[in-house]
């Protein structure tokens, strides 16, 4: 939902970004990578509670990850091991962030926050494997409440406004139940245990 809504309200504004870039030379790649880097650097402030500084971060991050499609795109760089290295570091980066999470609620001996993290990471891993799995056996996939753009947004606004464990809670639920949308689309689509 927030994917296609951004991709309306923001697609433009972002391709005239990537328009200005594509005359450094730089490449998508990079920017990949910057954007990673970026959400590295929020994980660090949140291991260490600063949570207003790492959200402002990792939304800074968010635009290099929407901006490295399109600077492909704009410039005709768009390859098969670019949209794989996006996705891989998309990983990277979720979990980078929960680890950040992980060792700011450890420190702090909250148990709940702790089994809430660990029950977000295995929602969001299973959103994208499903997905990965699906298209594997020729079914495109991109259903469910609660993909990377949402995830990313509850955490950040999470962080923002000082509400980790409600976003905690919102992440573990709902990226939950995106893996199941997800295996329930793919049964209908393939028909199930007779699908051959």
């Amino acid at each position: 939902m927030l994917t296609n809504l951004g991709r309306q309200l923001l697609g433009g504004v972002i391709t005239a970004i990537a328009n200005f870039i594509r005359w450094t030379g730089v490449s998508p790649n990079l920017i990949t990578f910057i954007g990673f880097c970026l959400t590295a650097a929020s994980a660090v402030f949140i291991a260490q509670g600063r949570f207003l500084i790492a959200g402002i971060v990792l939304f800074v991050a968010g635009s290099f990850d929407a901006l490295d499609g399109a600077l492909a795109r704009v410039t005709g760089r768009v390859s098969r091991y670019g949209a794989f290295l996006d996705s891989t570091l998309d990983r990277y980066s979720e979990a980078i962030c929960f680890l950040g999470l992980l060792l700011y609620y450890t420190k702090a001996d909250r148990i709940v926050e702790v089994v809430l993290i660990y029950v977000a990471i295995i929602g969001s891993l299973l959103v994208s494997y499903t997905r990965a799995r699906a298209e594997g056996v020729g079914v495109s996939c991109k259903v469910g409440l609660f993909t990377r753009a949402e995830r990313w947004g509850t955490l950040v606004l999470g962080l923002l406004f000082n509400q980790v464990p409600l976003a905690l809670w919102v992440l573990a639920i709902f990226s939950n139940i995106t893996a199941l949308q997800r295996i329930y689309a793919v049964w209908r689509a393939t028909g199930g245990e007779r699908g051959g």
